[in-house]
């Protein structure tokens, strides 16, 4: 009997999970289909709400994937404070922020138009440079993390100069895929979104539904801490995987309807990032899987945990790993999406030359994803895994820019049309990058022992912020006048 019930039970979750990907297969073509239609008849050629969440949820979450280290290094309990707590001094402040400033200054460029406008062009430089600086060290994780999931699947593809290869095809993957707009990219985020997350919600019911049985280890498994704890590397992996909110505002004159879907779509994705952390975290958490298991890629071993030693189990665990292959795509699709829009940004103020501001049918500037491909793409053999310090110092100082800039056009510009406004008036505006600034400082001294090229990877993030200001001297030095014909 008991083997009938069981054997049944595989039968219904398989069937679940192939409903779920077939569903998410058929959302994925028809956002691919709708938006081929239309680019051939020149429709639709701006991102809206849904695309735009789609798109900044990779730029951010981009999934469950990430989180194995919190978990490992803080156990569930901690884990669960921390992805509760932290965005809200971190990611909600942030939010609001972007949704205040992108509405108001809809602008391609977004945060460096923002902080330009309030502080001036070495500012608005700083801010351009800071953030293509921390990008080298971001982008070049997400073609390794493909490379890693996919080295689960069939280790002799990834084997030697073989993940390389990988990693540059996943490059050149995405420079085709972004050539075709910015609306082609936020539609095909929300096809990927629905993929990568199927497994997830298979993965969830199975953990509760084990977690709440006979045997289960029910609600108070969250309390469960690890032998080893780490809070400062915890609380740092993070901060790193609640980062990047302001990144969807560079593409704001590619973003119907700026001023009403900015700020909806920050706060939309804020609470799908939230739901797809702790929602999976909960779900092993109460199924009794130690905490200390979890590593990057432990995933797919907790899948085969919950699916059972059967084919189940395998296909849920093999399901898991192609999702994180697909987190890995996504969100280096949507980072390549937004920091190629700030060489043309610097264009348009001649602190690059003119050719960056040449752009395709689109809307999309050809050249910057050539050249930042090309970068990019030279990181992938870095290893960078260790040094999340250096991206969390140079994108965090960014951030406190555009904060800075945020009260300063209160003051410098208080009759600006603000379709959404922060609330809490100069007080709020001012409180806001408070926390922010609070966690930004602990993570650099929770990373103070890192190293990097032989010397403390704070002094490395300190010596590349460092060249923001001598570069822009010698851009105003040799500045060309302007010229108009930049067409093509």
């Amino acid at each position: 009997m008991a083997e009938r019930v069981e054997g049944k039970w595989a039968s219904v979750r398989a069937e679940s999970l192939l409903k779920n990907f077939r569903t998410a297969g058929k959302l994925f073509i028809h956002y691919m289909t709708v938006s081929k239609k239309q680019e051939a008849h020149g429709l639709g050629k701006k991102m809206r709400l849904l695309p735009l969440v789609g798109a900044t949820y990779f730029m951010v979450a981009g999934g469950p994937y990430g989180l194995e280290d919190i978990i490992g290094k803080a156990g569930y309990g901690r884990a669960l404070l921390l992805l509760l707590t932290i965005p809200l001094v971190w990611s909600l402040p942030t939010s609001l922020m972007v949704g205040e400033l992108a509405s108001s200054i809809p602008a391609e460029g977004g945060y460096y138009e923002w902080v330009r406008r309030a502080l001036g062009g070495f500012w608005g430089f700083q801010e351009a440079w800071l953030s293509l600086t921390a990008s080298i060290f971001d982008m070049a994780l997400y073609p390794v993390t493909f490379v890693l999931y996919l080295g689960k699947i069939a280790p002799a593809w990834t084997d030697g100069h073989r993940g390389t290869l990988w990693a540059l095809a996943v490059v050149v993957g995405c420079g085709v895929w972004n050539l075709r707009g910015a609306k082609a990219v936020g539609g095909g985020s929300v096809g990927l979104f629905a993929v990568m997350l199927s497994p997830f919600a298979v993965l969830i019911g199975m953990g509760l539904w084990r977690g709440f049985g006979v045997h289960g280890a029910g609600l108070h498994a969250l309390a469960g801490g690890t032998a080893t704890p780490d809070m400062a590397a915890a609380v740092s992996v993070c901060l790193w995987n609640y980062m990047g909110w302001d990144n969807a505002s560079t593409i704001a004159q590619e973003v119907d309807n700026p001023q009403r879907t900015y700020p909806r779509a920050m706060l939309i994705a804020a609470a799908l990032a939230a739901a797809t952390y702790v929602l999976p975290l909960a779900a092993v958490a109460v199924a009794g899987i130690p905490a200390e298991q979890f590593s990057t890629g432990a995933w797919a071993d907790a899948a085969r945990v919950l699916g059972g030693t059967g084919w189940w189990g395998v296909a849920l665990a093999l399901a898991v790993v192609v999702g994180g292959t697909i987190s890995g795509v996504g969100m280096f699709n949507a980072l390549m999406m937004s920091y190629t829009r700030i060489p043309y940004a610097l264009a348009k103020e001649r602190l690059l030359p003119e050719v960056f501001r040449r752009v395709t049918k689109t809307g999309v500037p050809w050249l910057s994803v050539l050249l930042c491909g090309v970068a990019w793409g030279l990181a992938v053999q870095l290893s960078f895994e260790r040094l999340i310090s250096i991206d969390l110092v140079l994108y965090g100082a960014a951030l406190l820019l555009e904060f800075v800039a945020l009260v300063v056009l209160r003051v410098k510009e208080p009759e600006m049309v603000r379709p959404f406004r922060m609330p809490g008036g100069m007080v709020g505006a001012v409180a806001a990058g408070v926390g922010p600034a609070v966690l930004l400082v602990f993570a650099m001294w929770a990373a103070r022992d890192e190293k990097m090229a032989g010397i403390p990877a704070l002094a490395f993030a300190g010596l590349l912020a460092a060249c923001g200001p001598v570069i822009y001297l010698v851009v105003q030095a040799t500045k060309q006048r302007p010229n108009t014909d930049f067409h093509g």
